[in-house]
């Protein structure tokens, strides 16, 4: 065996001491051995290297040795550059959709963040996408600091902290605490929103009238007619057992908000407590004391929804136009802006600038009746429209029929949704509940008086009318911009607008939709006119090789 042979050996076997001393000193931190065998296998590569000094010249000073040293350049490059990628991290989200970013309603909600929020979240390594999430929501605001355990690997603070399984985020802030099981986008950040607001403000759906249900996850109300399933002319009320708007509830406690049903019929119940009221498609008329307890509460600075729907009387009219709304007794059919094949479900795409409407995509209202204003001005009260149909459209007021009679019906563009504002000076309880108005010389009187009567110090409600209420119910609450109004509307009333736009992220696989003659025209082209082409050259190279 000749002295280069050996220096090699010895070369080869340095290279794997040293190489497996370094492995085994990183998988066995607390253990000194591993040093020394790669400290040993260090110096039995620099002695073969030593004896093989003349072959690794020559050989370097050829073509291999270029290549070779090329290669470990490329090599060391490469790693310079992982190395900088962990130490500087950066990042280019090339989807479409934004799938790997934050949303701007999210990064709205953290810019506006007040308090800080403390996450911990338990996740398995495949989690790496929440857990980029939980990242990124912290790199956008010092008010948020995230640390992240394996369950498995620390099971004592998984059991400090009452977690069982990965995939649950405990959120804390200000003694506080909440707990994520969603690994998506909206589910972190409502909690985020949970865990750093002080109190939980209480949305009070009314009942007792043949509402939908805000409990129930059943279908909603709907109409059948001759025609099949409609919501417009020439129909009838199918009245189910269950009803709902299940879905709408769901994402309000999500969003942190409690949610109960009030029964103004019941001795007792107040409205006191409840941040928003929502009265959604009553279908039979309140009580004169139910009428009252409403028109109370608005008066006292209460904020409501009211989504009232065509040709129901629901003893609540005098009090909208109190408010400067008249609810036109009629139905809007709009050919030119409509969902699907059905003219009675208006389409809008188009919104009058507003809080409730920023950023918002279409929205349809399956049977909506139209607003108008009062024709004198209520006084310390605003009536903005908010989403108006196409100049198109007319208001039918025969149930019956869809048929423009000048004169008799109203024509477009007509008003589906308004928003009220109405500012208040001091009087007393009694009055507001009255309904009456306060005397000239009311906002003079002691305000001791006023107090100790029971007035509400609220200087101003909101009130937003909505000619149409399927359009939140369970069907239809998912489809479009539908529920994002809802949400939006409510987030507005309750005074929560960093609130607005958080809602669940869709991301929709791309699609083209065609008509029914560029459906043949494409099958024409794609299966008949190019093969027959294709054909046709193959035939005519084959008859010329001939």
């Amino acid at each position: 065996m000749d002295k280069s042979f050996r220096a090699g050996v010895l070369l080869f076997v340095g290279l794997a001491l040293f190489a497996t001393g370094i492995a085994l000193d990183a998988v066995l931190a607390i253990a000194n051995w591993p040093r020394v065998v790669a400290g040993a296998g260090a110096l039995a590569a620099l002695a073969g290297g030593f004896g093989l000094r003349a072959e690794l010249v020559s050989f370097v000073q050829r073509r291999r040795g270029e290549i070779t040293l090329f290669t470990i350049g490329v090599i060391g490059i490469l790693l310079c550059l992982a190395w900088l990628s962990v130490r500087f991290p950066w990042r280019a989200d090339m989807t479409e959709g934004g799938k790997y970013s934050l949303s701007k309603s999210t990064l709205t909600m953290l810019d506006q963040l007040d308090r800080p929020v403390q996450v911990t979240f338990f996740a398995d390594p495949m989690m790496r996408e929440t857990v980029d999430l939980y990242r990124l929501m912290a790199a956008r605001t010092p008010k948020i600091t995230v640390e992240v355990f394996d369950p498995t690997i620390s099971p004592a603070q998984a059991r400090l902290m009452g977690v069982q399984f990965a995939g649950t985020a405990v959120l804390r802030s200000e003694g506080r605490k909440v707990l994520v099981n969603g690994p998506n986008e909206t589910d972190i950040a409502n909690g985020i929103l949970r865990v750093s607001r002080a109190a939980t403000q209480r949305i009070c759906f009314l009942d007792g009238h043949g509402e939908p249900d805000p409990f129930s996850m059943e279908s909603h109300d709907h109409t059948e007619s001759d025609a099949g399933h409609s919501h417009g002319l020439g129909s009838k009320l199918m009245v189910h057992e269950v009803h709902g708007m299940a879905k709408a509830r769901d994402a309000l406690e999500t969003m942190s908000y409690t949610v109960e049903k009030v029964s103004l019929m019941q001795s007792g119940t107040s409205l006191d407590k409840c941040a928003v009221m929502v009265v959604a498609g009553p279908r039979t008329p309140l009580l004169p004391g139910e009428v009252q307890a409403v028109r109370a509460f608005i008066n006292t600075g209460g904020n409501a929804l009211f989504m009232l729907d065509p040709f129901v009387v629901t003893g609540l009219e005098p009090v909208i136009r109190e408010l400067g709304v008249i609810l036109d007794n009629d139905l809007v059919i709009d050919d030119a802006s409509h969902f699907w094949a059905d003219p009675s479900s208006p389409a809008v795409t188009d919104y009058n600038r507003h809080q409730i409407t920023r950023d918002l995509p279409l929205s349809f209202f399956p049977g909506a009746r139209s607003l108008t204003p009062t024709a004198e001005r209520v006084p310390n009260t605003s009536a903005m429209p908010l989403v108006n149909s196409s100049k198109r459209a007319y208001g039918e007021t025969t149930p019956d029929r869809a048929e423009y009679d000048e004169g008799k019906d109203i024509p477009g563009p007509l008003t589906i949704m308004a928003v009220i504002t109405r500012h208040f000076d001091s009087y007393d309880i009694a009055d507001a509940a009255t309904g009456a108005k306060p005397a000239p010389d009311s906002a003079a009187k002691d305000t001791s008086t006023s107090a100790a009567a029971g007035a509400k110090p609220k200087s101003k409600s909101r009130i937003v009318v909505v000619g149409d209420s399927d359009f939140a119910t369970n069907s239809f609450f998912h489809i479009m911009g539908n529920g994002n109004l809802f949400l939006n509307t409510i987030n507005f009333l309750a005074a929560q607008e960093n609130l607005i736009g958080i809602e669940p992220r869709t991301f929709d696989t791309p699609r083209v939709n065609l008509t029914n003659s560029q459906m043949k025209g494409t099958f024409f082209l794609s299966v008949i006119l190019i093969p027959a082409l294709l054909a046709l050259v193959g035939m005519v190279v084959w008859w010329r090789q001939r």
